[in-house]
């Protein structure tokens, strides 16, 4: 551990973590055993709030908890409230959001943005730059390539209307979705499907099934080779 790391008080270290210049670790914060954490970065830090935001502030947030095994990458932020299991990497430059739970043995990757009240499974990889919208699920195994978007607001902040329909996308077991997809608010992608590069998903996808384009069309089922039952990985994991 780096003299110019700052440890705020209560906080719970395990054994043989590795802390790089300028780490900074909020109060209460829980550390896991074998975890690294690098240059700048920042763990437990508060939300903030404009004066102007319709978001009630939340209070009451429980201190962060990292699991034993984790690496967590330089000037990575997470929040406090958020649970990370055992053995998950957060990427250089990556922001997870309070009341987010991530899985174990899940990638997110350099900078992806995973906003609050985010429910992340295990298994899972994000790639680079994706972003994760609030209010939002992805179950165990999924794949996330990079530039995605998702979405929770179908009223792009007009009328007070949209308070009572914020709703992020669920993303099920195993569902891969490629590069640049925009996924529109409260949409379902189906267990096993497969969303091609470029896509805008204004409908719920069928699980096994790919599609792509603008709108979006089935193409075929997903190859039963591809299926997330027919990978070792998988396989050795699920024993």
């Amino acid at each position: 551990m780096k003299d110019s790391c700052i440890i705020e008080e209560d906080v719970i270290i395990g054994k043989r973590c590795q802390f790089g210049y300028n780490v900074v670790i909020r109060k209460g914060t829980t550390i896991g055993n074998n975890v690294r954490i690098d240059d700048n970065a920042i763990i437990g830090k508060r939300p903030m709030k404009a004066s102007l935001s319709i978001l009630k502030r939340e209070t009451n947030l429980k201190p962060t908890i990292i699991g034993a095994n984790c690496l967590i990458g330089s000037n990575a932020i997470i929040y406090i409230g958020s649970n990370i299991a055992h053995h998950v990497l957060i990427a250089d430059l990556a922001s997870v959001r309070e009341n987010t739970s991530i899985g174990e043995y899940t990638i997110i990757g350099r900078g992806v943005t995973v906003e609050n009240h985010v429910k992340i499974g295990k298994c899972c990889k994000l790639e680079s730059e994706c972003y994760i919208t609030a209010y939002s699920q992805l179950e165990d195994y999924v794949f996330i390539a990079p530039g995605v978007v998702t979405t929770n607001d179908n009223y792009l902040g007009r009328t007070e209307e949209r308070l009572k329909h914020f709703n992020g996308v669920w993303v099920k077991r195993g569902a891969r979705i490629g590069a640049n997809v925009t996924i529109l608010p409260g949409k379902v992608i189906g267990e096993d499907a497969l969303i091609a590069a470029g896509s805008v998903v204004t409908k719920n996808v069928l699980a096994r099934k790919v599609v792509m384009g603008t709108p979006l069309q089935v193409i075929r089922d997903v190859p039963k080779d591809q299926l997330i039952e027919n990978q070792r990985f998988y396989v050795m994991k699920e024993k």
